[in-house]
């Protein structure tokens, strides 16, 4: 399948969710609102849930490469701040991803739970590196897990970015992130 194709499954996928959540999709709609053959949909992916198993790793996989890409030698801190614009203008890009993994994400025993668990580590551990960087420059707070707090920063920057796109659209990006740094710059002092 051409990453043309599979681009328009994961757009139409997130449009359609908006309104309807995944499990309100049928494979009829997702493939029409992708202008794709109905079979194209089911020789590629089996079924539905393939479907989104795959476009949740492929969302996951967009977020990790521009993540990673924003990594530089620069300080934590700054990097930390590449990463949660680097974020919200993926979530700016495609909301109804952040809607998904929000719902689904803590949704018990949810439909996608594995797949979605494993992405999260991913993210997580790319978010892990810089929190580890502050500690071994002796610029964490006595006592702050880093498990914890990435998994917290992961949390912050979807609910943050959800909530900037659906009760806060006037705002813009880069008052959001300078929004989200004053919490984190607490956390990691100079």
């Amino acid at each position: 399948m051409s990453g043309a194709t599979k681009q328009k499954l994961f757009e139409a996928t997130l449009e359609l969710s908006k309104s309807r959540g995944l499990v309100g999709l049928t494979v009829d709609d997702i493939a029409a609102a992708a202008g794709v053959a109905k079979g194209t949909v089911y020789y590629n992916f089996g079924s539905k849930d393939g479907l989104v198993d795959a476009l949740l790793r492929y969302g996951v996989d967009i977020l990790a490469v521009r993540l990673r890409d924003a990594v530089s030698e620069a300080d934590p801190l700054d990097v930390i701040e590449a990463q949660v614009d680097t974020t919200l203008e993926f979530i700016a890009q495609y909301p109804g991803f952040s809607q998904i993994l929000v719902s689904e994400l803590w949704r018990t025993p949810g439909q996608w739970h594995g797949t979605l668990s494993l992405l999260r580590e991913e993210i997580i551990s790319i978010v892990k590196q810089q929190l580890s960087r502050l500690e071994s420059e002796g610029r964490l707070p006595e006592g702050v897990q880093i498990p914890t707090a990435a998994a917290g920063l992961f949390g912050t920057m979807l609910v943050v970015a959800l909530d900037w796109q659906v009760f806060g659209p006037q705002r813009t990006r880069a008052e959001v992130r300078d929004a989200v740094m004053v919490l984190i710059r607490g956390l990691g002092r100079r």
